[in-house]
C-alpha cells in the first residue's frame, strides 16, 4: 500500500509539472486576400462545411477545446493541428504554387471521399464535424469544380 501511494503520489506531482511545458497555439493573423473562401468567393453552405469540419486544423482560425490546455493531450492536439496546416491551410491558400493548390484539392477530394477525413478522432470529440454523405458529395463536387477549372 505504501508503494502505490508513492506512485499516486509521483504521478500527480509528474501531471502537475508538465502542465507548464509550453504548446504554442499562437494564430497567425488570417490576410482575407489569401483565405481560401475569399479567393473562390465560396457559397455559404459549402463555407459552413469547410468551418466545422476541416477549418480547426486546416486553417489559422483554430478554435481550441477547453481539454486542448491539459498536457499531455494539449501536445497530441497540438501536432494533429500542426501536421494538418502542414498538409493543407486554408488561410494561406493564396500563398501556394498552382502545382500544390492541385494536390491539396485531390488529396482533399480523396480524404473526404474515403472517410479519413475529418480525422476520426476529430470526429469523436466533435460530432458536429461528422459529415453527412450529402455535405461530402456537396465538398467533393465543389473541390472538383475549381479542379476542373483550372483556376485555382
Amino acid at each position: 500500500m505504501k508503494t502505490f501511494k508513492k506512485i499516486v503520489y509521483w504521478s500527480l506531482i509528474i501531471f502537475a509539472v508538465i502542465q507548464f511545458i509550453p504548446v504554442d497555439r499562437t494564430l497567425k493573423p488570417v490576410n482575407q486576400q489569401e483565405n481560401f473562401v475569399t479567393v473562390f468567393n465560396t457559397p455559404k453552405n459549402v463555407q459552413q462545411i469547410l468551418k466545422k469540419a476541416c477549418y480547426d486544423c486546416h486553417s489559422n482560425e483554430t478554435v481550441y477545446p477547453k481539454y486542448a490546455y491539459v498536457a499531455p493531450i494539449s501536445w497530441s492536439v497540438q501536432h494533429h493541428i500542426n501536421e494538418g496546416r502542414e498538409h493543407l491551410n486554408f488561410s494561406e491558400w493564396g500563398k501556394f504554387n498552382s502545382d500544390l493548390k492541385r494536390n491539396m484539392l485531390e488529396n482533399s477530394i480523396n480524404a473526404v471521399k474515403d472517410y479519413s477525413m475529418p480525422f476520426p478522432g476529430y470526429v469523436a470529440q466533435h460530432p458536429e464535424a461528422n459529415l453527412t454523405k450529402a455535405e461530402r458529395v456537396l465538398l467533393v463536387n465543389y473541390f472538383e469544380e475549381i479542379l476542373k477549372s483550372g483556376k485555382y
